[in-house]
């Protein structure tokens, strides 16, 4: 054999990441991203999409993205390695993966990086997917690329892969077109794709919202077994809140392009501070839960891009609106709690609080009882 697997080792770090030897600064940080800014020209002015943004990422961690469409979620991610078009989005900060800022990369000096370092699993596998091309070539052009294998072993790999993510006959399908696969089965080849080079990262961008309740709680279990085995991090980028109690280690909630609140998973859910996390708490709903007549909702709608509120950006849609500053003064991001970050003049009080929170109506894991379960 002319090339070399990459090797499958490492050990899931999500327990010591929770323990906060990654996201402070320890030796197993493998991303850490500082005041990114991402911003588009428009004809109505100029779009500030993502403000600001801070964040560190451990080795084996799981840090979950959550927020409505178009907080910045996804362009957040996609700046890293500027999968953008750059005019007319521009932008700047820095993005560490490991001693390297991939924001002051050429386009040409990202091309080892996307793929290799890190890895995307985008929402929808028919558009992710090249209906043209078989699920063999697909799989296999970034093996040849970045590891440099030759056509039969970068197969070989292939099939491994699509094993790994659980696609029977997998030796059989490398010749199939992705339009004789399923949603699901489609989605399992690009979560495959996303693998296939063993990447530090693994960017999972709504990777399972077109899919039905099974096939996702499937899917989400198969990406925490893949990175318990790869001690990969992952960042879960979603709507689904119930996705996130189940696979985050740490939770940022974004809002107009800006953190509004971070914490750990279970910090998050038990005592969320900020009125905004508060609102998307109380509107999820569960089955079984006959304590409430009705489901909350939050009034309104986010402001666009081009024309952010001078103070706060939540403000024209909060419901509780208690401090003078929030109409015309941007609140800074304060620490409520060791790892609970809050942007806000106003901490919703406990009592409103604790009967907002969804710790009691949804399960949520901690990482080393998730960690448990996994079979390696």
């Amino acid at each position: 054999m002319s090339g070399q697997h990459p090797p499958a080792g490492g050990a899931h770090g999500a327990a010591a990441a929770a323990s906060g030897a990654g996201p402070d600064g320890g030796a197993d940080l493998v991303l850490s991203v500082r005041d990114l800014e991402v911003s588009f020209g428009t004809k109505r002015g100029t779009a500030r999409v993502v403000r600001g943004l801070d964040y560190d990422l451990a080795r084996g961690e799981t840090l979950a993205i959550v927020g409505e469409s178009g907080s910045g979620k996804s362009v957040s991610t996609l700046a890293l390695t500027k999968l953008i078009p750059i005019p007319p989005g521009r932008v700047t900060g820095t993005a560490h993966l490991g001693e390297v800022d991939l924001i002051g990369l050429s386009e040409q000096e990202l091309l080892p990086y996307r793929g290799r370092r890190i890895g995307f699993v985008f929402q929808d596998p028919m558009t992710s997917l090249n209906p043209v091309h078989t699920i063999g070539r697909q799989l296999t052009e970034g093996m040849r690329h970045h590891l440099r294998l030759s056509e039969a072993d970068a197969r070989d790999r292939a099939v491994d892969l699509l094993r790994q993510v659980g696609i029977p006959g997998a030796e059989h399908r490398l010749d199939d077109y992705p339009h004789q696969f399923s949603g699901g089965m489609r989605q399992r080849v690009v979560i495959a794709i996303g693998l296939s080079c063993g990447p530090d990262v693994l960017v999972a961008d709504e990777a399972t919202t077109a899919l039905d309740v099974t096939t996702q709680a499937q899917l989400v279990d198969l990406v925490g077994q893949l990175q318990a085995d790869l001690g990969m991090a992952v960042i879960w980028i979603t709507h689904d809140l119930g996705v996130v109690a189940g696979i985050a280690d740490r939770v940022l909630v974004m809002y107009a392009g800006e953190v509004v609140e971070q914490a750990s998973v279970e910090e998050l859910f038990a005592r969320p501070r900020h009125p905004y996390t508060v609102g998307l708490l109380a509107s999820l709903p569960v089955l079984g839960d006959f304590d409430r007549d009705e489901l909350t909702a939050i009034p309104g709608l986010p402001p666009s891009a081009t024309d952010l509120p001078p103070g706060c950006s939540f403000h024209p849609r909060c419901t509780f609106r208690d401090d003078p500053r929030c109409e015309h003064e941007r609140p800074p991001l304060r620490e409520v709690a060791p790892g609970h970050r809050v942007r806000s003049f106003y901490m919703v009080p406990e009592e409103e609080a604790r009967h907002a929170a969804a710790s009691e109506r949804v399960a949520v894991e901690p990482p080393d009882v998730r960690d448990q379960g996994v079979v390696s």
